[in-house]
């Protein structure tokens, strides 16, 4: 048997920062080359019907996500369990069927809640989310069986009153005369969603040419430790970079160096929410004493102009349970004109304008403090209470100004953190008793209401099928997922693709409002993995991550249609795909604006000497202009 052939000139490995080989298997790894080397025509899916309603193989198990497949976390007919019915109420669930007068716990109604009620796959209805329904013993069709089955749903859907159309969003194969593309690209597909978006028309548009070249490049700094460079921001004039006891703005198009904000110590956090008139807010470490041979602690709260490039101010706080001693913060976030910074130590907010500071949270007997704070639309706070071995977290949303509780909702026993998704609507991800079991930090979304607290759904999300990311341990740190026109965008983990060769995924979505899965699917296409970045009105941006052969993408995905529709494709060359792989997007921090990738690490160590003479880069900024 012929074997494809193997991709060329691996990426080198080396210290952090150098372009990485993703590991094997793991999401966006690349992918082999289709039989019978480059170029070579892909094989038709293995049924034409993908995405359809589907029948189980005879004899077979049920493809990966077809419905009513082996009772798991999240599906109906398991042992009872978190969440379901037949057990004892939970967190401000109604009381189970059997129990008459049975209080409603929190405030909830007594009639049954949609998290409680039967639950459904967490695909879509409908939606196969895998290879043809591969994986449950069922065998390749033939090209005869795909062209009966795909006849046979067509006259079945003309006899049902018309034809299914299933929009694409292809051009038909054609590109623009500049080599530039629109619409859904190498297989991707569009969903079966509502005419128009919830939240609107998107600002982001397709270039004549969504061909890019490489702007700039960032050499790695030196550092002589593990060092953190979180912070990226982009604005009309620079593109802003935290580097080290630094925050450097650059030229957009020629990386050049605008201006440099020197720092005492090193940035610890960041926040990713600017203001309108573009100011954001950053954590540091205080410059250290000749006396002072410890670690830097992260005591200082500075608010960047990053239009004008200048520390506006820096502000250090004392806790009521650290003696005389400042604050040491881990967190810092930006609602509006306040600034929150959060730890083990305690918090504090500041006013944006001047540092004035507005107020610091309770900290009480019991060892109550707040972990850290979501900002953006509103201000949530995580707060943790409780012994080590009995921990309980609550969700406060808060009034910026006072930081007066406006609602709380108690997060269910068994979560020991708590990442804010957003804060509106409110979203909240846990890993409930440590049952993801992948390092994900997430095996449930939590749709709360801000304004009474009430529980309004719980969305299973199965470790096995989901691929966002959440750093348990920061409240605000969530990545490769997006809140939209009332819904909760996950990517799915990868699975066979239509090929030969090489894995695939897709963004499907969920209804805040009921937890339920939705008829929404974007296909990643075959050999490219798809994560979304943010949203854009009520479009979601994804980064599609490529094979070896390709280069990545950026796509704007309809929130209506979900139509796909392309803004810019990297070169294919190896040495601009050497790079593009070492920046992972579980990881690395992804920026999308005006037909501009950006792509930049968020910790540096220092080199081994096996990767001294290896290139590896802060930053790579990408452009269609």
């Amino acid at each position: 048997m012929t074997q494809p052939p193997q991709p060329p000139n691996e990426p080198p490995q080396g210290g952090f920062g150098a372009p990485q080989e993703p590991p094997a298997g793991g999401f966006g790894a690349p992918q082999d080359p289709p039989p019978g080397g480059f170029g070579a025509p892909t094989p038709p899916p293995q049924d034409p019907s993908y995405g359809y309603p589907q029948t189980p193989p005879p004899g077979g198990q049920p493809g990966y996500g077809y419905p009513n497949q082996q009772p798991g976390y999240g599906y109906p007919n398991q042992q009872p369990g978190y969440g379901y019915p037949n057990q004892p109420p939970a967190y401000g669930y109604p009381g189970q069927p059997g129990q008459p007068g049975q209080p409603s716990p929190y405030g909830y109604p007594t009639p049954p809640m949609q998290p409680g009620a039967q639950q459904q796959s967490p695909y879509p209805q409908g939606t196969a989310v895998g290879g043809g329904g591969g994986g449950g013993g069922g065998r390749k069709l033939t090209r005869q069986a795909q062209i009966i089955i795909a006849a046979s749903i067509a006259v079945v859907l003309i006899i049902g009153g018309g034809i299914l159309l299933a929009s694409s969003g292809d051009d038909g194969g054609k590109s623009d005369a500049k080599g530039g593309s629109s619409g859904s690209t190498e297989g991707g597909t569009a969903g079966t969603g509502g005419e128009k978006a919830a939240d609107g028309a998107g600002q982001e548009k397709a270039p004549g040419n969504t061909r890019s070249k490489t702007a700039f490049q960032l050499p790695v700094p030196k550092v002589t430790d593990v060092t953190t460079v979180k912070g990226s921001w982009v604005t009309d004039s620079a593109y802003v970079k935290t580097g080290v006891n630094e925050i450097v703005g650059y030229d957009l198009d020629k990386g050049t160096q605008l201006w440099s904000i020197p720092l005492p110590g090193q940035v610890c956090a960041a926040s990713a929410h600017v203001s309108e008139d573009n100011k954001t807010a950053v954590a540091f470490a205080a410059a250290r004493t000749t006396a002072d041979k410890s670690y830097q602690q992260c005591t200082e709260i500075g608010a960047i102009d990053l239009t004008a490039g200048k520390l506006l101010w820096s502000k250090s706080v004392k806790g009521s349970n650290v003696g005389d001693e400042k604050v040491r913060f881990s967190e810092v976030t930006l609602s509006g004109e306040t600034i929150a910074a959060g730890g083990t130590d305690g918090g504090a907010a500041f006013e944006l304008a001047d540092g004035s500071v507005l107020w610091k949270p309770e900290v009480s007997a019991e060892g109550c403090y707040d972990m850290g704070y979501g900002g953006g639309e509103g201000l949530v706070a995580a707060r943790k209470c409780g012994s080590y071995d009995d921990p309980q977290v609550s969700i406060q949303n808060l009034n910026p100004v006072s930081g007066a509780p406006i609602s709380t909702f108690q997060m269910p026993t068994g979560v020991e953190y708590a990442s804010i998704v957003s804060t509106d609507p409110l979203v909240v991800a846990a890993d409930v008793g440590d049952t993801a079991g992948d390092g994900s930090g997430i095996s449930d979304f939590f749709s709360i209401d801000a304004k009474t607290g009430k529980l309004i759904a719980k969305i299973p999300a199965d470790a096995d099928k989901y691929a966002a990311r959440c750093r348990s341990t920061e409240v605000e740190s969530c990545q490769m997922l997006a809140v939209g026109n009332g819904r909760l965008y996950l990517p799915t983990e990868e699975h066979e693709g239509g090929g030969e060769y090489g894995d695939t995924n897709e963004i499907v979505s969920f209804d805040l409002a009921t937890g339920k899965g939705t008829s929404d699917r974007a296909d990643a296409g075959d050999r490219y993995t798809m994560v979304p970045l943010r949203m854009d009105g009520g479009n979601i941006i994804a980064y599609k991550r490529p094979p070896y052969d390709k280069g990545g993408q950026i796509v704007s995905i309809d929130g209506g249609t979900f139509k796909q529709t392309v803004l810019l494709e990297n070169p294919a060359g190896e040495a601009v795909r050497d790079v593009e792989s070492g920046f992972l997007p579980d990881s690395a921090e992804l920026l999308y604006r005006n037909g501009r990738l950006f792509m930049s690490d968020t910790t540096l160590s220092k080199p081994s000497n096996s990767s001294l003479d290896e290139k590896s880069y802060l930053a790579v900024s990408f452009t269609t202009t």
